[in-house]
């Protein structure tokens, strides 16, 4: 599948235009069925309804956008089954997610079903042989992938607690994403990664604070399953094996740290870590006086300074690789602080 640069920002922004169109059609039909958001539970921070189905404007002009450059390119039966192994498992967790969020499943039923999709997607990609970094064990190699696609998917579920939030953050490690791929001549990862930046970036505009329609566990669990596969079928241009381990985690490290405090400081006050709180890394920063509009621009820096990071390793050359591990340590580093500055703070 060979795309242009000129083709690659068509991509981008057919997909911009087309869920910005859909989008505030998905919030008209969710107003009109009462799909919305109710400020009815404790860990809520909006005071009014808030209308879902954003996901449904992002997974149609994701899928659509795709398939029509998939037909219109270098259509091939390898190409075709790259980008529907997937589009395809992210399909399927997107619409759980729609039943949830239409029906407002429980958490437990609600984790079940997306560890088992998360589950058949990595064999799925093991069976294919598409992960990029296989270890030579088949074994570890499932339970890496397996413990990756969930962890990812949920991470971004968990992370959609802020306005715009997980939108912008996605579309930021999509860029990077997008950029790398290119670099590397993966033309199918980065076309794929630039139609997911075109998606988020234009459901961001209805989504930035206040946000007028959320993504709801659709939009949610679509990208991260998405985000997943992308970042675990590229193959990074890293001189060590540390490298290309560490670039994926650098592309969402932001969602990871919001995960693991999260569940961490739940456990620490003995209760479920399905269980919805005010500790996600948007709530501390709120409760330090800053606005929530503030605190999305503080987490969409620190992506982007990580994705950043992440870039200057793929140009990074010379020395055996050591310029490489002093940023990987660097970064590490700078992610141990960021934990025990959020995990120090209060949780509720």
């Amino acid at each position: 599948m060979k795309v242009s640069h000129v083709e690659f920002f068509t991509l981008f922004l057919a997909t911009f235009v087309l869920v910005g169109a859909l989008t505030p059609l998905a919030r008209r039909i969710a107003i009109s069925k009462k799909i919305v958001d109710n400020p009815n539970q404790g860990h809520k921070t909006h005071r009014e309804p808030v209308p879902y189905l954003g996901g449904v404007a992002i997974m149609v002009g994701i899928i659509a956008i795709a398939i029509l450059a998939l037909v219109l390119s270098d259509f091939t039966v390898n190409t075709f089954s790259l980008a529907s192994s997937v589009l395809g498992p992210a399909l399927l967790l997107g619409l759980i997610g729609l039943w949830d969020d239409i029906k407002n499943l429980s958490p437990l039923p609600r984790f079940i079903a997306q560890t088992s999709a998360g589950v058949f997607t990595a064999i799925l990609l093991i069976r294919n042989d598409t992960v990029a970094n296989p270890t030579g064990s088949m074994t570890l190699d499932v339970v890496i992938t397996i413990v990756w696609i969930v962890g990812i998917c949920n991470s971004i579920n968990f992370f959609d607690n802020l306005d715009g939030g997980a939108a912008g953050t996605i579309a930021i490690s999509s860029v990077a994403l997008a950029m790398l791929a290119l670099i590397g001549n993966q033309n199918v990862i980065a076309a794929l990664a630039t139609v997911t930046a075109g998606a988020t970036l234009a459901f961001l505009i209805w989504n930035k604070s206040p946000a007028r329609i959320y993504m709801g566990d659709a939009g949610a669990l679509f990208l991260g399953v998405l985000i997943a596969t992308l970042t675990i079928r590229f193959e990074p241009s890293a001189e060590t094996l540390l490298g290309s381990f560490a670039t994926p985690l650098l592309l969402l490290a932001v969602p990871i740290l919001d995960t693991t405090v999260a569940v961490l400081s739940r456990l620490r006050r003995r209760i479920s870590p399905f269980q919805g709180g005010r500790d996600h890394l948007s709530h501390r920063l709120i409760r330090k006086g800053i606005s929530r509009r503030s605190a999305a621009f503080i987490l969409w820096g620190l992506s982007a300074l990580f994705a950043l990071i992440a870039l200057l390793i793929s140009q990074s050359n010379g020395g055996e690789g050591s310029n490489e591990r002093f940023m990987i340590y660097g970064a590490g580093v700078l992610w141990a602080g960021l934990f025990v500055f959020f995990f120090a703070s209060a949780d509720e």
